[in-house]
């Protein structure tokens, strides 16, 4: 089993500029070709108009012929800076499930988990944020010039799906925010811990360098490197750790004009697996 985890950045390339609608079949033609059976997204967007109004979801499953899946939103709105004081430019919405045929009905942002195996059951868990801010100097989408950016924390959600086959993986891209990050990592540990099945995984951006997540949620990682930020990475934000079950991991170097993370490529293989 192949397992891909890919912070998509809202359809961003590694630079952190927004792909063109054209130039973002290529990038999706990129992903389709690393052939992965599992593969989580993160900073998905659908019905954005910074992204085109496209439902990512459905078009990475449709450019991989994936056709399982779900896009679990953590938020309806846009994510977006915010003057401290202001109302927040969305609301949380963790806890709902999209899959294929339903309607977007607002514009929303969240994760996604897509599956070349049928799948028995989809469960999602909202993740509260916490009080911590990030600050961030990027472009100025009206003049291009450099400015820093007040980012307030956002509700984070996780998603879990029970495979056909006896393995239950769950995705999520926790706070900015280390200590809510934590936090949000043991909650999604003890959630984890009552799934079925002899494998269990837990994947994607955690927001936590290196060996942290395993220290936090007492899984194996089974792929080390840096991937943050996706044109030179310097910290691993990026994760898959096993939290049940005796696989064997070869991880697999890649890179893609898609998302300002570099994916993390898995091969699995064990008795687990089915």
């Amino acid at each position: 089993m192949r397992v891909l985890t890919l912070n998509i950045a809202s359809g961003r390339d590694p630079d952190g500029q927004a792909l063109a609608l054209a130039a973002l079949d290529g990038a999706l033609a990129g992903v389709a070709a690393l052939d992965a059976d599992l593969v989580a997204l993160q900073e998905v967007d659908a019905a954005q108009e910074r992204s085109h109004r496209t439902h990512q979801t459905a078009a990475v499953a449709s450019a991989c012929g994936l056709e399982h899946w779900r896009f679990a939103p953590a938020l309806a709105g846009t994510p977006a800076p915010l003057v401290r004081g202001a109302p927040a430019p969305w609301r949380a919405v963790g806890g709902t499930l999209i899959g294929p045929g339903d309607d977007v009905p607002e514009p929303m942002f969240g994760v996604a988990l897509l599956s070349r195996r049928p799948v028995r059951a989809w469960h999602a868990l909202a993740l509260e944020p916490g009080i911590g801010r990030l600050l961030l100097r990027a472009p100025d989408p009206g003049t291009g010039d450099l400015r820093w950016w007040s980012f307030p924390d956002e509700p984070r959600v996780a998603l879990a799906a029970q495979v056909e086959g006896g393995v239950t993986v769950a995705a999520t891209h926790l706070s900015f925010f280390p200590p809510t990050a934590v936090r949000q990592l043991r909650r999604v540990r003890h959630w984890l811990a009552q799934a079925p099945g002899p494998v269990r995984l837990l994947v994607g951006d955690l927001n936590l360098p290196g060996r942290v997540p395993e220290l936090v949620a007492g899984g194996r990682a089974l792929a080390r490197g840096a991937t943050f930020p996706g044109s030179s990475p310097r910290l691993q934000l990026d994760h898959v750790l096993a939290m049940q079950g005796e696989v064997a991991a070869t991880p697999l170097e890649a890179r893609l004009a898609l998302g300002d993370h570099r994916p993390v490529v898995v091969d699995l293989t064990g008795s687990g697996l089915g």
